[in-house]
C-alpha cells in the first residue's frame, strides 16, 4: 500500500514541479520585504515550525464537522466548519512562509500538498455557502464536507512525506548529542587562531564534525558548519550584527551560543567551547547552551 501511494504521489511531480517553481517566485517576492512577519510565520519565536503545529487544528475541527453532521447537529457542524476554514487559512499562510525556503523535490511535493489543501478549502467553502441558506435537505453540503475531509487527509499524507521522508524543516542536528569530551580541533595550516581574519568565517574540523570559526576582537567563536535549517555551509556565510548568516536562506545564528536570531531556521545552531590543548593546538567541546 505504501509503495502504491508513493508512486501515486511521485506521478504528480510532472505538473507540480513547474507549478511549484512559479509559486515560489511570487511568494518569495511577497515575503521578502516583510522579513519579521515571515520569521513570525516560520515559528522562530516558537522554536518550532509554526505550520506543522497549526495544521493539526483544522484537521481536528473538520473531523468534528463530519461527526456533527452525521449525528444531526447542523448548527454546531456549521460553526465548526467556519472555524475549520479560518484555521486552514492561518495554517496555509504559515505554510507559504516555509515554502519560500523549500527547494528541490521537497518543494515539488509541498506543491502537491498545498494544491490538495487549496482544493479541499474550495470544497469546504462551497459546502459552507450551501449551508448558509439553511436548506431543508443538507445532503449535498454534508457530502461536500466529507469529500473535503478526505482531500485534507490526502493532503496531510503528502505533507507528512515532505517532513518525514524529505526532512524539510527538520533540524539538521537532531541526532547530535551534547558532547562531554574535548576533541582535537583540526585547523589545517593555521597554528594560531589569533591569526584568523576578523569577522571572516573559516572552516575547521573536530572529529567527524565540520565547524565554522569566527574571530571577533580577541575571542574566537565556533559553531557547527552545517546550518540547522537546510544544511547550508555556514563557513561560506557572512558575519552580520554578531551573527553568522547562512548563504542559502539567510538564517542568522548568534556567534556566542548559536541561538537563532532570524529565520527560516527555527532551531539553534550547535556551539562549541574552545581551549588550548596541552600538547599544542586547540580542543573543542560542544556547549550545553
Amino acid at each position: 500500500m505504501g509503495r502504491l501511494l508513493a508512486r501515486l504521489i511521485a506521478a504528480q511531480d510532472r505538473w507540480a514541479r513547474p507549478f511549484g517553481d512559479f509559486n515560489h517566485r511570487w511568494l518569495t517576492a511577497l515575503f521578502h520585504p516583510i522579513r519579521p512577519i515571515k520569521d513570525l510565520l516560520n515559528g522562530v519565536w516558537l522554536g518550532h515550525p509554526l505550520h506543522s503545529a497549526a495544521t493539526d487544528i483544522p484537521i481536528g475541527t473538520l473531523l468534528l464537522v463530519v461527526v456533527l453532521d452525521l449525528i444531526g447537529q447542523p448548527t454546531a457542524a456549521d460553526a465548526a466548519l467556519v472555524a475549520t476554514i479560518l484555521f486552514m487559512l492561518a495554517a496555509a499562510v504559515a505554510g507559504f512562509a516555509d515554502y519560500t525556503d523549500t527547494d528541490g523535490i521537497a518543494r515539488t511535493r509541498a506543491t502537491t500538498h498545498s494544491t490538495l489543501m487549496v482544493v479541499a478549502l474550495l470544497v469546504l467553502l462551497v459546502s459552507l455557502g450551501l449551508r448558509a441558506g439553511s436548506p431543508a435537505d443538507r445532503t449535498i453540503p454534508v457530502a461536500l464536507g466529507i469529500v473535503g475531509f478526505l482531500i485534507v487527509i490526502a493532503g496531510a499524507y503528502v505533507g507528512g512525506d515532505v517532513v518525514y521522508v524529505l526532512g524539510n524543516m527538520v533540524s539538521r542536528h537532531a541526532f547530535r548529542g551534547t558532547g562531554t569530551k574535548w576533541v582535537k580541533l583540526d585547523t589545517g595550516d593555521l597554528a594560531d587562531l589569533a591569526a584568523l581574519p576578523e569577522a571572516t568565517p573559516a572552516k575547521a574540523r573536530a572529529g567527524i564534525n565540520d565547524l565554522v570559526l569566527v574571530r571577533i576582537a580577541d575571542t574566537v567563536y565556533a559553531l557547527h558548519a552545517v546550518c540547522a535549517h537546510a544544511g547550508g555551509p555556514l563557513a561560506s556565510g557572512t558575519v552580520v550584527d554578531g551573527c553568522i548568516q547562512c548563504p542559502w536562506h539567510a538564517s542568522r545564528f548568534r556567534l556566542p551560543d548559536g541561538h537563532v536570531r532570524r529565520g527560516p531556521a527555527v532551531y539553534d545552531q550547535p556551539a562549541y567551547e574552545i581551549r588550548a590543548a596541552e600538547g599544542g593546538g586547540y580542543e573543542v567541546r560542544r556547549s550545553g547552551s
